[in-house]
């Protein structure tokens, strides 16, 4: 059961994300959520690699580049408050991230690499974070959070774009928007 305590220290915009987190342990979580990834990357076969469920939609390896890229920022956040930094922080924009990949040939095996690199940089990150440290409230995008509970959308942001993946890239059902 996760304590509650969670979602009044995220803003609202974030509580879809926290939904999907099992537990209030945090690095069990990064390696509960890193498990369901790595899996999933081991069910893709290379024809749904490129494959978009509609024109314009993200393929499925750019949905992985999309988690890999929005971890680093939100661990790039997670450490400025870990060390006290309020300077606010900026939005970014995703799609922008992704159109400035195109024409690029993103293999899985590579981002699966990076994905393990990057998730295993996150957890030790949060590792070395104490109470006072994942406490600590910043701006990022004009909105208030604890560097602990970036840890915990890093979990649920990851987790919701695994799922979309099953259900919209891996099976039949390609329906919705990411």
């Amino acid at each position: 059961m996760k304590d509650q305590t969670i979602y009044r220290e995220a803003p609202a915009y974030y509580h879809p994300f926290l939904d999907l987190v099992g537990t209030d342990d945090l690095l069990q979580e990064l390696e509960r959520s890193r498990n369901s990834t790595m899996e999933l990357m081991d069910r893709i076969t290379p024809e749904q690699e490129h494959f978009a469920y509609q024109p314009g939609k993200w393929t499925t390896n750019q949905v992985i580049r999309h988690i890999i890229d929005t971890e680093r920022i939100f661990a790039y956040r997670a450490l400025r408050f870990s060390r006290a930094d309020a300077t606010e922080l900026p939005g970014f924009d995703e799609n922008a991230y992704i159109d400035n990949l195109r024409g690029l040939d993103l293999r899985l095996a590579d981002l699966k690499d990076e994905y393990g690199w990057v998730r295993g940089a996150t957890i030790a990150l949060f590792r070395s974070m104490t109470p006072r440290m994942l406490a600590f409230q910043g701006t990022a995008k004009g909105l208030l959070i604890t560097a602990r509970v970036i840890g915990f959308i890093t979990v649920g942001h990851n987790l919701h774009h695994v799922e979309f993946l099953r259900r919209h890239y891996l099976t039949g059902d390609r329906q919705d928007a990411r």
